[in-house]
């Protein structure tokens, strides 16, 4: 039975709309501002763009390393989830007539072609690169949370709390990586290193593209 996404419970409503709020008959209700409404947008596109990403690292790492009995399954257990991730965030973008980065033939290549190289590298350097990636998601979700709790609006309380569960699940598969020795890979620093300054560049292309 096909897992229900965590999301579900949002629609039909939307968590927020681009366009100009009608008067709330609630004396403790505001619309959002645009700078607000432009901010969230540019959260949910980044946040859209980054489970793309994972979802085709994790594809990659599977092609290469799916068959190995002690490391297959656990890459099929992280992907999965990212795969709930990447629908949950399809579903509020279309939710909220948000553009999904444009970028996105781009994303699922250079995110499968990481994951492959890593996974050839051998199954410490996958997860080397789980662990590098997993830091910079988790890092980003808790940013958004810190910004999110400035507005006070029960839409957006229903969007921290999706983004609090996906960021749980992102620093579990972080944790997942340094138990099963990503810091034995070749090169540890130097390969995380890049990683997360990729990630962190993709996360401000995706902001603006």
């Amino acid at each position: 039975m096909r897992r229900r996404l965590a999301v579900s419970v949002l629609a039909p409503r939307r968590l927020f709309t681009t366009e100009p709020a009608a008067p709330s008959d609630s004396p403790h209700k505001r619309a959002l501002t645009p700078e607000e409404r432009r901010l969230i947008a540019s959260m949910l596109r980044v946040d859209h763009a980054g489970e793309l990403g994972a979802t085709w690292i994790y594809k990659g790492q599977h092609a290469v390393l799916g068959r190995d009995s002690k490391i297959g399954p656990l890459l099929q257990h992280m992907w999965d989830q990212e795969k709930v991730h990447l629908a949950g965030f399809d579903q509020i973008l279309a939710n909220n007539r948000v553009r999904p980065t444009a970028l996105r033939p781009f994303w699922e290549v250079a995110g499968f072609a990481l994951g492959a190289g890593t996974a050839l590298m051998g199954k410490e350097a996958a997860m080397a690169c789980t662990e590098a990636v997993e830091t910079v998601i988790g890092e980003h979700y808790n940013d958004q949370l810190r910004e999110l709790l400035k507005i006070d609006d029960p839409e957006i309380a229903k969007l921290r709390a999706v983004i609090k569960k996906f960021r749980d699940e992102e620093l579990e598969h972080l944790n997942t990586a340094v138990d099963h020795e990503a810091k034995k890979a070749p090169a540890y620093p130097v390969l995380t290193g890049l990683i997360q300054q990729g990630c962190k560049t993709a996360i401000w292309i995706a902001s603006k593209i």
